[in-house]
């Protein structure tokens, strides 16, 4: 097992990509390779193995999406690729990457396999199989055993988020899996973590694998981190007081349990301030609107769980708060590593009490670092101030299967609704929904004349989310 790493950024021209794909890519805003990429895509294209450690933002999708679009022969109306995602929520970010990354080309089908969801409409999208399935282990198994998904023509196998999927004990599942695959298949495994499970499953399923590991200590650089040491009875106080301070647009708070984030959500919203939970107990759908939500500009604070976080790539992220520091200190960087993308400057910021200084210790250790602490008073005599959002979201029932765009929607609310473009914000669509923000003050507005009007000649009920 070989070990590689790129400190110098690289263009894609340096690739044996098609001209129609470099075009695309420059058209997309892809000007050099991230350091993951410039590890990874010259053997993904040469259809080596590659186990990759890099943290969320770190452009890992584009690594292997760009890579297995290579092999794919549009022709062949097989399924010639599969990524296993965690969640439904990173499935669904993957794809949508994926759909951009093939505008160079036509007919590439890409289907979203997950549970959550009615198997109804995937039955009848598989009956036509696509060229790449992106899907969750367990409903991607479901598929399997039914025998409505065929993978005996499969080229590229990508497990994304490897450490999740062994996190949420999908183990079994991967395994059940790749069981249906050829074993001449090429094998991707990207991790933001390396836990010790993760080499097991390498060795199971890779065969002489580029090993890389990117460090994430120049991102790291752009995030000021600050500690304050706390009690458990005076953290939820030091939190609504912390948010008060910084004021931010937006904001992950991290719990390390279910119970905690749900008494932190409801503490904060008693408190007026715009706030989302995301844990494992909301329902499919629920977890959609959060995330569209909080990625729209319509929620300032989202308190998280790591694990239904997983995927979570919001740009722009003033400030991520660790309600509780993490047990595992790579668990800890992931986390902060949402804030200070793309050249922005972020700040995090870390409640401690006394008895978890362990924790503090661990994370000095990994990070060879000094943590950087200030006293509490600053914080605690911000004056309280009520968090809103710049935006809110509507809910329309009309979404992808429709053939509804993002542009129909724009124009309706340009057109006879009379708004301007910037008082639209962001446009999500879903197979049966579309969610659109919308400028506070034109909000009732914009409602008005999406229920009295029509979306490309069709009535569509639409609805504020609160």
């Amino acid at each position: 097992m070989s070990t590689q790493s790129f400190s110098t950024p690289a263009s894609f021209s340096t690739l044996t990509l098609p001209a129609e794909q470099l075009s695309n890519l420059a058209e997309l805003g892809y000007a050099h390779m991230t350091p993951v990429q410039a590890a990874t895509l010259p053997a993904i294209l040469l259809g080596q193995d590659v186990r990759a450690k890099a943290k969320t933002g770190s452009g890992k999708t584009a690594a292997f999406g760009i890579g297995l679009l290579d092999k794919i022969a549009v022709g062949q109306y097989v399924t010639q690729a599969l990524i296993l995602c965690p969640t439904r929520e990173l499935a669904d970010q993957v794809s949508k990457e994926l759909r951009r990354l093939a505008r160079f080309t036509q007919n590439i089908k890409i289907l979203t396999l997950c549970g959550g969801q009615p198997m109804g409409p995937q039955l009848d999208s598989l009956v036509h199989p696509p060229h790449i399935v992106v899907g969750t282990p367990g409903r991607v198994q479901e598929h399997l055993r039914k025998r409505t998904l065929l993978l005996e023509d499969l080229r590229v196998l990508v497990l994304d988020e490897a450490d999740r999927m062994l996190d949420m004990g999908f183990s079994e599942a991967i395994d059940d899996v790749i069981s249906y695959t050829p074993p001449s298949r090429q094998t991707l495994l990207f991790s933001a973590t390396y836990p010790e499970g993760i080499a097991r499953i390498s060795a199971r399923v890779q065969r002489e694998p580029l090993d890389v590991e990117i460090d994430g200590e120049d991102e790291q650089n752009d995030i000021e981190q600050i500690f304050f040491e706390t009690t458990r009875e005076k953290r939820l106080p030091l939190l609504v007081a912390a948010l008060s301070h910084y004021q931010p647009a937006s904001c992950v708070v991290f719990c390390n349990t279910k119970r905690d984030c749900q008494e932190v959500y409801e503490a904060l919203a008693g408190q007026g301030i715009s706030v989302l939970a995301l844990h494992g107990d909301l329902e499919q759908r629920d977890r959609d609107q959060v995330l569209v939500r909080f990625s729209n500009r319509s929620c300032r604070v989202l308190v998280a769980t790591d694990v239904a976080a997983r995927g979570l790539d919001i740009k722009d992220l003033e400030l991520v708060v660790n309600y509780e520091l993490s047990f595992d200190p790579e668990v800890h960087v992931h986390r902060i590593g949402r804030t200070g993308r793309a050249g922005m400057s972020g700040k995090a910021i870390s409640f401690t009490t006394p008895q978890e200084m362990v924790r503090v210790h661990a994370l000095e250790d990994y990070l060879q670092l000094p943590a950087k602490w200030q006293t509490t008073e600053k914080l605690l005599a911000s004056p309280r101030v009520a968090l809103e959002p710049e935006m809110v979201t509507l809910c329309l029932d009309g979404g992808r299967k429709a053939k509804i765009r993002p542009g129909d929607i724009l124009g309706a609310l340009t057109g006879d609704a009379g708004l301007t473009a910037a008082e639209v914000g962001k446009i999500d669509m879903f197979p049966v929904h579309a969610y659109v923000a919308i400028r506070k003050a034109s909000a009732k507005k914009a409602l008005s004349q999406l229920q009295q009007g029509k979306i490309k000649g069709k009535n569509c009920k639409v609805r504020l989310l609160k």
